[in-house]
């Protein structure tokens, strides 16, 4: 046996703490966009933030399926003893290539995409300001999550939280300034965020003048087998992030279509706030993977079972005591984003936390098993996982029951959706945690 439970665990709750302090990090960035819209813009600007957010997780998402993509194959080969020196040049071109067709879209057709994710009238120029401004930064957004996800992997796990603190704590100043004394509206909101990303890049970017440093940019051709290896390794991420996308989307749809404006000014503040315990779970997931990849390269088995336990407890401990807090809490935190006091908003915010949240308790299961599969390089189980989630169940779900009970629907459709999904991951872990075990010494 490699590793000691003692060992394992101590290295578990470094890398994990890290990973979900930095997770919180990119959670408030959002929370805080979303607190500061609805004191500036009221109703309308939450509505136009919840339209546009889908293309900010999109634009984060392709970030964090290159980066942790690419350091798992980086990692597995380093542990194996392979030259993994071009890994970081082959996710670094990729990233750049995908953000440039960003910034076209950006350019040329933002507002053809806010008609088509449900903005009109007065909301509509709103939406169409923020889209624009994160696409046309989404090289910097890009980049950012590639080189976090490589540092953690390159045993700087306090530098990587420490650059997404920073851009946190930026982001809340940039906002502050953008929205009130400057009021640029939305688009100092996404001004706000682009350039929080950039103090982060910044901060990052230490690594590279560091002792411990042990990434190299190395000279080669770009190999389309390679590139097409670090998606693979990376989908699940891609999938889970992008589940939030289209989540946002088909809500946001569906709800336009039984409540209005109002209904998807309720759905933002609930959908951002539970970004919160959502990064908790990213993080978690994050964490485990320099530990899990590593395991498996290896071949210590005893590695893998110890770090899959810890998290399903951690994201299992952390959904319950997150939704007691939320449950009794929740009038307090739908009047903390109802600065217009309307008595509609705050009973729809008030019933969606109380309803939705439950969800969360079983998402935590579902990131910590995508998650796991990817970093084992099993992509098929952790793409089936994030697909079930994104819209396999999801969509049906949700345009089902929003059509039977209306609002009540919409909100119990995704606590249906992650629990049926969370069934599905569990006993796909059994068989694979078995199987594990089977074969341990």
């Amino acid at each position: 046996m490699a590793s000691s439970k003692q060992a394992i665990l101590k290295e578990y709750i470094k890398y994990v703490s890290l990973s979900v302090v930095a997770m919180l990090s990119v959670s408030i960035y959002v929370l805080a966009d979303t607190w500061f819209i609805s004191v500036a813009l009221g109703a309308n600007g939450l509505t136009a933030l919840n339209i546009s957010i889908a293309i900010f997780s999109i634009v984060h998402s392709f970030g964090l399926m290159i980066g942790i993509g690419g350091a798992t194959h980086y990692a597995i080969k380093k542990s194996q003893g392979e030259n993994a020196g071009t890994v970081l040049t082959h996710a670094l071109v990729h990233g750049l290539l995908i953000s440039l067709l960003f910034v076209a879209i950006g350019t040329f057709w933002t507002p053809q995409i806010a008609r088509l994710l449900g903005a009109d009238g007065e909301i509509l120029p709103m939406a169409v300001s923020y889209m624009r401004t994160i696409l046309l930064f989404s090289p910097i957004i890009t980049i950012n999550n590639i080189l976090v996800v490589f540092v953690r992997n390159d045993n700087n796990p306090k530098l990587a939280m420490a650059a997404m603190v920073a851009a946190s704590l930026s982001n809340i100043v940039f906002d502050y300034i953008f929205l009130f004394p400057m009021e640029l509206g939305m688009f100092g909101a996404g001004l706000a965020t682009g350039l929080a990303f950039t103090v982060s890049l910044i901060v990052v970017s230490a690594h590279f003048f560091t002792k411990k440093n042990q990434l190299k940019l190395r000279k080669c051709k770009i190999k389309m087998r390679e590139l097409i290896k670090i998606d693979s390794l990376g989908s699940s991420a891609l999938i889970n992030e992008l589940a939030f996308a289209v989540s946002l989307v088909v809500f946001n749809l569906v709800i336009l279509g039984i409540q209005g404006n109002i209904g998807v000014a309720a759905f933002s503040i609930v959908a951002n706030i539970a970004i919160l315990l959502i990064s908790a779970f990213t993080g978690v997931a994050q964490g485990i993977q320099p530990l899990v990849s590593r395991g498996h390269g290896t071949g210590d088995k005893f590695l893998i079972n110890q770090t899959l336990k810890y998290a399903m407890v951690t994201v299992i401990a952390i959904g319950l005591i997150v939704y007691a807090v939320a449950f009794f809490n929740a009038n307090i935190m739908a009047l903390a984003f109802n600065s217009e006091a309307d008595d509609f908003l705050t009973y729809l915010t008030t019933t969606g936390i109380r309803i939705y949240f439950i969800g969360l308790i079983f998402a935590g299961v579902n990131f910590i098993a995508s998650a796991f599969f990817s970093a084992i390089d099993r992509a098929k189980e952790a793409v089936a996982i994030s697909l079930l989630r994104s819209s396999v169940i999801n969509i049906p779900m949700v345009i089902a029951l929003g059509y039977l009970f209306e609002m009540i629907g919409v909100w119990s459709a995704f606590v249906a959706t992650e629990f049926v999904v969370a069934a599905v991951s569990t006993f796909l872990l059994f068989i694979r945690f078995r199987a594990i075990s089977s074969a341990n010494p």
